[in-house]
């Protein structure tokens, strides 16, 4: 067999689309992505609206998303973006500061795949837009699981009947899970990845991803970031000090 050209073709690079209105903090951002040979920056937004029309326009694989941007804001911009079907394979990361801790289950809820201080590091930039990308991990999860927990157990904002209504519409969704997918999803929601699941499990990473990928399928997730939220607004996972007697 002839195996002189067995080199596989180079992957497409992850085409990434910045919006916020800081044009200075854009054209930062768009240096460090452009210099990776792996990522390119093909649009850019100064605010939500029209980082939905660049998003429709482009097809990105990772929106780069601020949440404070002037009329339509980067949670209403990333809740258009989930809701078009044209757009599913778009991932969005939240650009936030962390003293505004209720916009992350806000960001969560409203389609994002995760978040990111924008006093991050620019080598942690670039790897949360190959996480979400590829969708394999949610963001940070050491740093976000205490906020989720406790956001969700607040009921996030929401008021108690709509948090009660949320939490019975997951529960009944938890019901179509395999008891090893339940488990799974227990794992997910502790910001565990799919090989630490699987050590923990004794089971192959490949085994844990089937069982992720079709958790998300028959709770109509979008990524693991979704599943979180169905962990922890079900009841399935509660804040560390409440959690349900196995």
């Amino acid at each position: 067999m002839d195996h002189t050209s067995t080199d596989p073709t180079p992957a497409a690079p992850i085409r990434v689309l910045l919006a916020d209105d800081q044009a200075l903090l854009r054209s930062a951002f768009r240096v460090l992505v452009d210099s990776e040979p792996d990522m390119e920056v093909v649009g850019e937004a100064s605010d939500g609206a029209q980082a939905v029309a660049v998003a429709r326009r482009e097809r990105p694989d990772v929106v780069l998303m601020d949440i404070r941007m002037p009329g339509t804001d980067g949670l209403a911009a990333t809740r258009m973006i989930s809701a078009d079907p044209g757009l599913a394979a778009v991932r969005v990361v939240m650009l936030t500061t962390f003293e505004v801790d209720e916009y992350v289950v806000s960001a969560l809820r409203a389609g994002a795949s995760g978040f990111l201080g924008k006093g991050a590091e620019p080598d942690e930039l670039l790897s949360a837009i190959r996480v979400a990308a590829a969708g394999e991990a949610l963001l940070s999860p050491a740093a976000t699981k205490g906020l989720i927990a406790t956001f969700l157990a607040q009921g996030g904002g929401a008021g108690p009947a709509a948090a009660a209504g949320t939490a019975g519409t997951h529960a009944e969704r938890l019901a179509a899970l395999t008891v090893r997918e339940r488990e799974v999803l227990v794992h997910v929601a502790a910001g565990l990845s799919n090989d630490g699941i699987a050590e923990r499990l004794e089971v192959s990473p490949l085994t844990v991803k089937t069982h992720v990928n079709r958790a998300m399928a028959k709770l109509g997730a979008r990524d693991r970031a979704q599943l979180v939220v169905v962990a922890y607004e079900s009841g399935l996972v509660r804040p560390r000090g409440e959690e349900r007697p196995q």
